[in-house]
């Protein structure tokens, strides 16, 4: 194998290597008062950043939109066999020029509302979700492991699985170090 093929592997497996997933309650005792607030709120990401990070604007940047396979830990938290083609989006949430979280989205295409969500543009998927009136999120879960799309680390992500109607969608954010730094929050 060349130098070549071996960082393309590697770059590969980061990106869709398995993630571990555990259940809030079960790394609640690791984590500071202060992350739980974040990692376990339940209303809008959208809004508590835009709220912590003011006066800097808050935006969305789109990294990547597409339609793909799931990777194994997502079909499983959806319930689907792992290799089924379902939508995908990956953003930055940025205060100002800066991402704090960055987030990976992703949805069967049965049921899929894609009138709304192919035209997101840089609006975050939060702002059309929780102005559904029948909205329901499942369990979080938290991990520490890194998102494998993105370059930047931080102590959390969590995810969680949100119904709307027959529309379901796997929503996965992971918190970054710069918004610990400028939020002055603890390392875990």
């Amino acid at each position: 194998m060349d130098r070549e093929s071996a960082v393309s592997d590697s770059r590969s497996h980061a990106k869709h290597g398995p993630v571990r997933w555990l259940p809030l309650a079960a790394i609640r005792p690791a984590m500071s008062p202060a992350w739980r607030r974040w990692v376990g709120s339940r209303d809008s990401l959208t809004l508590r950043l835009t709220e912590a990070g003011r006066p800097r604007p808050f935006r969305v940047h789109l990294i990547d939109q597409r339609t793909d396979a799931l990777r194994r830990d997502e079909a499983q938290a959806l319930g689907l066999p792992t290799g089924r083609q379902a939508w995908q989006r990956e953003v930055a949430l940025c205060l100002g020029e800066t991402p704090w979280v960055v987030a990976r989205s992703v949805a069967p295409l049965e049921g899929l509302p894609a009138h709304d969500l192919a035209h997101l543009g840089e609006r975050s998927l939060g702002s059309w979700l929780f102005r559904q009136p029948d909205l329901e999120r499942g369990e979080i879960e938290v991990t520490r492991d890194p998102a494998g799309f993105h370059e930047a680390h931080g102590p959390w992500g969590r995810r969680s699985v949100f119904h709307h109607g027959g529309f379901r969608v796997l929503v996965q954010e992971w918190f970054l170090d710069a918004m610990a730094d400028d939020l002055g929050l603890p390392s875990r």
